[in-house]
């Protein structure tokens, strides 16, 4: 395994928890040394064929965003069933315009302004006096942005009252926003509140009153294969203003190009700046209120098996020949790339038999799946008991200026982390292998809101010279992200994505945001939890040298004899008493420290002045651990800062190597390897374990 000199720097200063001597060996000379297969939640290793189905788990946090857009228009009620939803009344006078010369495509399609009997579908889910103040508040919203009287103090609000029907909610809000696109709804547990739409106040300012009134419309309905297109515009600055409004605040749903208007002057011609929905965003959303009661999302789980393949660029390949998104995958915990890896997952919108069909295309790319079966819904991270390691130290040999037996070592060793446990630090692997960057960098950036450094830090070349960092350091050299993307290799999924995003939204601060996206959720995140990740290995690391093995006053330790993961509530966190530290209460292992968020309390002791210190330290002093621009969310949580190895076996083998000494003379040389197979609890990583172990930075 090649040596990273800035990781063996990082985490040397990383102390030990045991006494032994230890020993030198060589981790992961090749990928089957480094076995890892998850452990479900109820034991069972995920590599056993299985009939047992995942059972049924939470949806991300952010699924409620994610759910289909109902299709307003294709709802059919008692009343007039069949009929289209009325157009706008009341204070407004815009009623039924369409903009730019393709009407037919619009989301008007197929109305008339004869036609008078149109559902009043407000009319129906409202009671009398609540619709008539909800018109009243949408006539004053309108006067005084025609007077441009400006919106004194907080944003107005109007309460349509609670609605326990999630379908009739639903039909609310669009109805809402189709009838008055200047206008939005929030939701508010069941309430549905509705406020003055700025974003259409600001259109305004760029375009007509009608054509933002229909673009709103047009937006809300979502109507498939549709288009809505401005009024020709013969200004190019212009015209660049309204691309740049629409991109900024609607680009990852819909997309904007121009294009010339039939019959223009070729001296002076007219352009028009048409409107898509984008498909990957928008064929999945669009449903009717029974499909979405009668077509459940598909969900198949399965069990990955992956050789020496970093576990993003697995997924980038499984998405391409699957035909969906990085995101559709879901699964419980990361894993290594230079190992042989077994781990459950999840994939929405693809049957069993579709995921089949492509086992032996995968094997050329070190994959196989197997156990694969309907399940009712995806997997979250940290859905699991933990990790099994299989794993082959070979090369084994004393340390420096010891002379001592090196079977014993090895034996003392083991037993001594299997009983006295080792310091639970994050891995090397939870920061990246680069020697310029590391995913904590990254992830400290994103934290700051500084995008467009975040970016940068991402495509940082190492000093290596490769297609890959030749393209990297191309970008940084030029910026030229289409440029790139032509030196940029295939296989490098993440990296790609995030130029294509720039080269279509450039390298501003926005753009950046936008290319943030391209990524999963859970790899945006990813960077986050990698900083955190950082100063917590800090944190024990400071906490170990100032108090040792004691617990002292001011600590935090857990209340629940037996954890296995970092995901326990504040409740059973307890900070320890005076008394309590004279009488001995409670031992080291019960200790926990603190992985930022906004939801953590810190120890009342040194360590906790010293988390305050680093935080001021790294710019984060006002920090809420919440990146609203990139949707996430960073609650923490705490981590014990001791674990133990269960179910701990070790063999040691002889390899013989024949070396030739002297000339025509062959001697066997026996060197020792050691066989090793342990479980760790969840988020624990084998590789710091083995470091107590041998006492040597990898």
């Amino acid at each position: 395994m090649e040596e990273d000199t800035d990781f063996r720097i990082r985490f040397s200063s990383l102390c030990f928890i045991t006494d032994h001597v230890g020993f030198h060996g060589t981790i992961k000379s090749s990928p089957s040394d480094f076995v890892v297969i998850e452990i479900d939640e109820q034991g069972q290793l995920v590599n056993k064929a299985t009939s047992e189905l995942i059972g049924k788990v939470l949806p991300e946090p952010n699924n409620f965003a994610k759910k289909p857009k109902l299709d307003f228009q294709s709802l059919s009620f008692k009343e007039g069933s069949n009929q289209e939803v009325s157009t706008v009344t009341g204070c407004s006078d815009n009623q039924n315009h369409q903009s730019g010369s393709e009407k037919e495509d619009t989301i008007n399609d197929g109305t008339s302004k004869g036609e008078e009997e149109k559902v009043d579908v407000l009319g129906n889910l409202l009671d009398e006096k609540t619709n008539e103040l909800l018109n009243h508040f949408a006539c004053d919203i309108k006067e005084k942005w025609n007077s441009e009287t400006e919106l004194i103090g907080s944003s107005p609000e109007f309460s349509l009252g609670r609605i326990l029907d999630k379908n009739q909610r639903a039909i609310l809000h669009s109805a809402v926003r189709q009838k008055f696109p200047f206008l939005i709804t929030v939701g508010k547990n069941s309430e549905i509140v509705v406020k003055p739409n700025l974003e259409y106040k600001e259109l305004c300012h760029l375009v007509s009153e009608e054509e933002a009134f229909d673009f709103f419309k047009y937006l809300d309905a979502k109507k498939e294969n549709s288009k809505f297109t401005f009024k020709p515009d013969t200004n190019k600055d212009h015209r660049k203003a309204v691309h740049h409004f629409v991109n900024k605040k609607f680009g990852n749903l819909v997309e904007t190009k121009s294009f010339p208007e039939l019959n223009y002057n070729a001296g002076n011609p007219n352009v028009v700046i048409t409107v898509r929905f984008r498909e990957k965003t928008h064929k999945h959303r669009k449903r009717s209120l029974f499909e979405c009661r009668d077509q459940k999302v598909i969900h198949t789980a399965f069990t990955l098996r992956k050789e020496n393949l970093e576990m993003f660029e697995a997924l980038g390949f499984l998405a391409i020949k699957l035909g969906v998104i990085p995101s559709d995958f879901s699964y419980a915990g990361l894993k290594d790339k230079k190992a042989i890896t077994y781990q459950a997952m999840v994939v929405r919108k693809v049957t069993p038999e579709r995921l089949k069909n492509i086992e032996k295309e995968i094997e050329k790319k070190r994959m196989n799946v197997f156990n694969i079966r309907s399940v009712d819904d995806s997997l979250r991270l940290g859905q699991l008991k933990g990790n099994h390691f299989d794993i082959i130290i070979r090369n084994l040999r004393n340390q420096i200026n010891d002379s001592a037996n090196l079977r014993e070592r090895i034996l003392e060793a083991i037993e001594n982390v299997k009983n006295k446990g080792f310091v639970n630090y994050y891995g090397p692997q939870r920061f990246g292998m680069g020697r310029k960057v590391h995913t904590d960098q990254i992830g400290l950036a994103l934290l700051k809101s500084e995008m467009v450094e975040a970016v940068k830090l991402f495509l940082t070349p190492e000093d290596l010279d490769d297609p890959v960092n030749k393209a990297k350091k191309y970008f940084l050299q030029t910026e030229d992200a289409k440029g790139t993307l032509s030196l940029m290799p295939e296989f490098k999924v993440r990296e790609r994505a995030l130029l294509e995003s720039l080269h279509r939204f450039g390298m501003t601060e926005e753009g950046c945001i936008q290319a943030w996206f391209s990524f999963p959720h859970s790899m945006r995140i990813f960077y986050v939890h990698a900083y955190s990740s950082k100063i917590w290995n800090e944190a024990v690391s400071y906490r170990l040298a100032t108090y040792g093995s004691r617990v002292v006053e001011g600590d935090l330790v857990c209340l629940d004899e037996d954890v296995d993961d970092e995901h326990f509530p504040n409740s059973r966190v307890h900070l320890v008493t005076e008394e309590e530290q004279s009488a001995n209460t409670y031992a080291i292992h019960q200790v926990v420290l603190p992985v930022l968020g906004y939801n953590i309390q810190y120890p009342k002791n040194k360590v906790g002045q010293w988390y305050q210190e680093v935080l001021s330290r790294d710019g984060l002093q006002t920090c809420r651990f919440k990146v609203p621009t990139l949707k996430l969310n960073v609650p923490g949580c705490y981590r014990q800062i001791l674990k133990h190895p269960r179910n701990v076996s070790y063999q040691l083998m002889e390899e013989h190597d024949i070396d030739v000494k002297t000339e025509g003379s062959h001697i066997d040389e026996a060197t020792l390897s050691l066989l090793i197979s342990f479980d760790l609890d969840a988020s624990c990583y084998a590789t710091v374990c083995l470091r107590e172990i041998m006492k040597h930075d990898f």
